[in-house]
């Protein structure tokens, strides 16, 4: 059972430091995502920390596929634009180019959306349970 924190009992924690360790927007000492053996670690249904709910309702994470979409697209582009730099092939082939090097990361981004939707969330309705 985790132990209850008060809104006040906040980690040192920078916000731009939590989201990149992908920590609780709440306490910011608990993590969002769990220690896994596989590659990609699974979430926490709650902080361990202070028990923040991080998928509030069913659907919760629907809203993060739009975060997720503006980042594939701008990693899209930005390896696009290197793949041109570097080889010097034509827009087209450059941005298949950066398609096939973005693959690997997209499981990446998808984790970046969820914690990044998360922290909005939080910041815009936070939930004072």
């Amino acid at each position: 059972m985790p132990v209850r924190l008060s809104a006040m009992e906040r980690a040192d924690v920078s916000a731009i430091r939590g989201i990149l360790l992908s920590l609780c927007p709440r306490c910011r000492r608990g993590g969002i995502f769990r220690k896994s053996v596989w590659l990609f670690p699974g979430m926490n249904v709650r902080c361990p920390a202070c028990g923040l709910k991080f998928e509030r309702e069913d659907g919760y994470f629907l809203g993060a596929m739009y975060f997720g979409y503006g980042l594939g697209i701008v990693a899209i582009a930005g390896l696009a634009v290197l793949v041109w730099e570097v080889t010097k092939w034509p827009l087209m082939k450059s941005v298949i180019g950066g398609i096939v090097l973005f693959v690997p990361l997209a499981p990446v981004l998808t984790w970046m959306a969820r914690v990044l939707w998360i922290w909005m969330d939080q910041g815009i309705d936070p939930d004072k349970s």
